[in-house]
């Protein structure tokens, strides 16, 4: 199995240009006559989808695509090397923070939004990352 990411977007070029610059990811191709762009240098290739606010998620649907802030269970973590220099990289192409810094026996985090309403966090390992927190399974 493969895992591919997508993101809805309302504007393909702003959103490009956001997640090259936030997260240095390169352009890999446009697609379906420039309506998706995959974007590479992630462990899995993400695509940004031009879907315009309001329009219908699935068929059927009774409400609209919304890029206002909202929370979704299923998110996106970037793994860093430093969360420093990361969030500071991601906040200059137009991310907002979302709170501290949280520090944590396996790491650092911190919550951000980009322009489009989309929340992702930022997370740097320490020590063994989840490992200093792992429990053994009674199996």
């Amino acid at each position: 199995m493969q895992l591919l990411l997508n993101i809805d977007v309302p504007d393909i070029d702003a959103a490009c240009a956001f997640y090259t610059r936030a997260f240095g990811l390169q352009l890999g191709r446009r697609l379906f006559a420039g309506q998706v762009r995959e974007l590479l240098g992630a462990p899995l290739p993400i695509y940004l989808l031009a879907k315009v606010e309001g329009s219908a998620p699935f068929a059927g649907s009774a409400a609209g695509r919304s890029y206002q802030p909202h929370w979704t269970p299923l998110h996106l973590d970037l793994l860093v090397e430093d969360l420093d220099v990361a969030l500071a990289r991601a906040l200059a192409a137009g991310a907002r923070q979302e709170g501290p810094i949280h520090n944590q026996p396996w790491g650092r985090l911190v919550g951000l939004r980009d322009p489009f309403g989309h929340g992702c966090c930022l997370l740097q390992w320490q020590g063994q990352g989840y490992a200093e927190v792992s429990e053994t399974q009674d199996d």
